[in-house]
């Protein structure tokens, strides 16, 4: 459990059990994927969680948490240790449930991701341009938005889908 006032919340790994909740969790989640991706999630989106890797990372750095809320999966963060470099962390997709936003749960699982990541030097995110939500969001972690930049081959530690517009990138830097 984790301290978000007013909220029964819980940070944790995913279970086999999590999928279908996934699956509603990136359905209620289509506003992002249209604005990041271009187009709507799919089935295998979900299951490429547990396998999707940046070339060259380690399959042992990969780190997936689910956020909880009263027992239904409102959130989600899937990143990379060590990637783009050592001590690094990059954050390839970190979703939340339209109904979840603005309750101080995002922030939550941001910390736990942390936690789970400890002595990171950097994080690394990214933000469709004009998702201001996620802008103000990043900002408010104290991350630092770039200008936007055009379609890459991957985005975060996730490859870039064929509909896909270029992105603002955000670092980190965590204070020791």
């Amino acid at each position: 459990m984790i301290d978000v006032p007013g909220e029964r919340v819980m940070v944790r790994e995913p279970l086999p059990s999590d999928e279908a909740p996934l699956l509603e969790l990136f359905e209620a989640c289509e506003d992002w994927f249209v604005a990041a991706t271009g187009l709507p999630s799919g089935p295998g989106d979900v299951q490429s969680l547990f396998y999707g890797l940046p070339e060259g990372a380690d399959p042992e750095d990969k780190v997936l948490l689910v956020l909880e809320r009263d027992g239904v999966v409102s959130g989600l963060v899937d990143a990379v240790r060590n990637h783009p470099a050592p001590g690094a962390v990059a954050v390839g997709l970190f979703l939340l449930a339209p109904w979840a936003r603005g309750r101080g749960l995002g922030r939550a699982l941001a910390e736990s991701l942390l936690a789970h990541a400890e002595g990171v030097s950097l994080v690394t995110a990214s933000v469709p341009p004009g998702w201001r939500s996620g802008e103000c969001f990043l900002e408010r972690l104290g991350f630092t938005l770039g200008t936007a930049a055009p379609t890459a081959a991957e985005v975060g530690n996730r490859r870039t889908g064929p509909r896909e517009g270029g992105v603002r990138r955000a670092e980190l830097r965590p204070v020791r």
